[in-house]
């Protein structure tokens, strides 16, 4: 097998696993509350990262006091946030729908960058992103008699809450490329968790989860969510990523809602609408006029899970 395949494998596993947190985050939160899964979802992740930094003798980073705040604003958007907004969409949207929704992440990362720092747009780009709303429109707007839970006003608001979560991603990346001293990718993933957890554990206190049950199919949810997609899939989209030129590495964000939908079928028992499999193909063709645009690989922080 080529050095070329080997990378195409690593980064499409990498990416069913970033796929499968939407399916994750639905069991989660079925059972706990949002800063607590968060919380718990950090806890657990961080033993795995500062492994990773001692097995690959990577320095741990010394930002000036300019960097270490834009990492904890990184922190509380890419990492809290975007887990709890996920979470409190999945508990309203289907699974599927929020996965088509969480596609989107290159063509509204690559819109924030235009509104920050005011470019101008080329054809690619302006494509990609009016397939990917596209794309959510077609899953979230209610059609002439449409009665089906994926565009219940319900539905229509976790939609909303994911694409928020998606937009808080979308600023983490922005924030990342104003570091003054760039941060390498396995200590700026361990910071985040370490951040991630600092900054949801207080408002996880006034959850108050321990004095409920805590189910164990959502507990489950948390150490897959905080194993897998995060660590793992971290692991796998460097080793891939490293085998494949940008533009190739970016093209297998494309497998995040189609690995989102087949999950859903396959271990939520969700039937998948045509509305899903046609937003689906919208944010499929969004993610590939993304990279003609010359938008540069994301890392795994950058695609969602690892951040």
């Amino acid at each position: 097998m080529s050095e070329r395949i080997k990378g195409m494998v690593l980064c499409a596993l990498a990416m069913v696993t970033v796929g499968s947190t939407v399916v994750a985050s639905k069991v989660i939160a079925g059972g706990l509350p949002p800063f607590t899964a968060t919380a718990l979802r950090f806890a657990m992740a961080l033993p795995g990262f500062l492994l990773l930094l001692r097995v690959t003798r990577t320095p741990w980073p010394r930002p000036d006091r300019r960097d270490l705040a834009l990492l904890l604003c990184q922190a509380g958007l890419g990492s809290v946030g975007y887990t709890v907004l996920l979470i409190l969409g999945v508990r309203w949207a289907p699974a599927a729908s929020a996965g088509v929704v969480a596609g989107t992440l290159p063509a509204v990362a690559a819109l924030v960058a235009v509104l920050a720092l005011r470019e101008r747009p080329g054809r690619y780009l302006i494509g990609s992103i009016v397939l990917a709303t596209a794309g959510v429109l077609a899953i979230s707007w209610p059609g002439e008699g449409s009665t089906g839970d994926s565009k219940s006003p319900a539905a229509m608001a976790g939609n909303l809450l994911v694409l928020g979560a998606v937009v808080c991603e979308a600023m983490f990346i922005l924030l990342n490329k104003r570091l003054r001293v760039p941060v390498r990718p396995l200590a700026l993933s361990t910071v985040m968790t370490a951040f991630g957890l600092l900054l949801s554990m207080v408002p996880a206190l006034f959850e108050r989860a321990w004095e409920h049950p805590l189910p164990g199919d959502a507990l489950a949810g948390v150490a897959y969510y905080a194993l897998v997609p995060t660590v793992l899939g971290f692991v796998l989209w460097f080793a891939g990523s490293a085998r494949l030129k940008g533009a190739e590495a970016a093209l297998f964000t494309a497998l995040l809602p189609v690995s989102a939908l087949i999950l859903a079928a396959l271990w939520l028992g969700e039937s998948i609408s045509l509305a899903q499999i046609g937003g689906a193909a919208c944010v499929l063709g969004a993610v590939g006029l993304a990279s003609l645009a010359g938008r540069p690989a994301m890392r795994p922080d950058e695609v969602g899970a690892p951040s």
